[in-house]
């Protein structure tokens, strides 16, 4: 999230106005994140209640021809009890709008807070919620295809000239020329599959002490495999700061929560290893491609991609210790 257009009140006001949800008391951007432009609103009806939705308005990087897969999906999976954000349509039934010459959607706030440094009970949370919305979406009519995929990730890399790439830090080139080749030759193409959040880092989970109220930012959606879902959470909560300092309880915790759900397959926890260097990967090159092309002028903190090529080197040399599963195996073995 980020805000990259500037509305005036004048501008969202005359927006809400087709939600009939009441006028338009307050109006805040959101900074954090890098894909689209988003507030939070405060709105009144005429009896004086007043509600809190969130305003987006989709950038450069999300095509509006998905906006019906990503709106029609918060809509299935809150309507099967899975914590997630409705969408808000208008007075025509309409799913979103256009501002500014730009497609936008009012959705659900859901209360909570993101947690900077999950505690296990947090993680196991976020685990069993993120199998809830795999199951839950196992009837969702709609599909997409993951456009940052292995081949997502070149193309945005081959975009980052070389030179570019080692003035983030002279160290990155090197990295990725040694990695992403490897990483693509791997990749497995026989794992069960699903509806995946692909993006769920600890900035998109809201949560109320140890429960998740609110899964939210499902603008990378798409259809890939389950397992690898779970590696992009665990390669996003597992560390601490710039990727430096790798929390095992965390992790562990995450893939327990997850199993307490939907349980592993063998081939899935053998190609963890490998699909968490392939998430480090995807946030290496969202992240150089970002911090190369953000716009001096948009309200956007960038972001390091170093942060991610630390956790990329850990996945490479742990391998297959870095999961429980080396741990249960050798239990079961005693």
């Amino acid at each position: 999230m980020a805000v990259y257009t500037h509305l005036s009140a004048d501008d969202i006001d005359a927006f809400v106005s087709h939600y009939g949800v009441g006028k338009l008391v307050s109006a805040k951007g959101i900074a954090e994140g890098v894909s689209n432009s988003n507030w939070i609103i405060e709105t009144s009806a005429p009896d004086g209640d007043s509600e809190r939705f969130i305003l987006t308005v989709y950038e450069e990087r999300t095509n509006t021809d998905d906006l019906p897969f990503f709106l029609d999906l918060l809509d299935h999976l809150s309507a099967k009890g899975c914590p997630v954000p409705r969408t808000i349509h208008d007075a025509s039934g309409a799913a979103y709008r256009e501002i500014e010459g730009k497609a936008a959607a009012l959705i659900e706030y859901l209360p909570g807070v993101s947690i900077d440094r999950p505690s296990v009970d947090q993680a196991k949370a976020v685990g069993c919620a993120l199998a809830g919305i795999h199951l839950a979406a196992s009837d969702f009519s709609d599909s997409r295809v993951n456009d940052l995929g292995p081949a997502g990730w070149r193309g945005l890399l081959q975009q980052c000239d070389g030179a570019a790439l080692g003035e983030i830090d002279p160290a990155l080139p090197e990295l990725v020329d040694a990695k992403l080749g490897q990483i693509e030759r791997d990749w497995p193409d026989h794992l069960p599959t699903s509806i995946i959040h692909s993006d769920l880092f600890p900035d998109n989970v809201l949560m109320l002490a140890d429960q998740v109220s609110g899964l939210i930012d499902f603008y990378f959606a798409c259809n890939d495999m389950s397992a690898y879902d779970l590696a992009v959470a665990h390669v996003a909560w597992s560390f601490s700061g710039g990727g430096g300092e790798f929390h095992r309880d965390i992790g562990d915790a995450l893939i327990e929560g997850y199993e307490s759900v939907r349980t592993l397959i063998d081939q899935e926890k053998a190609a963890m290893p490998l699909l968490c260097q392939g998430a480090a990967m995807r946030f290496i090159a969202t992240r150089a491609y970002d911090w190369l092309n953000t716009p001096a002028e948009a309200l956007v903190t960038r972001k390091d991609p170093m942060d991610f090529a630390n956790r990329l080197r850990f996945y490479d040399e742990a391998g297959a210790n870095a999961f429980p599963f080396v741990q249960q195996a050798g239990t079961a073995n005693r």
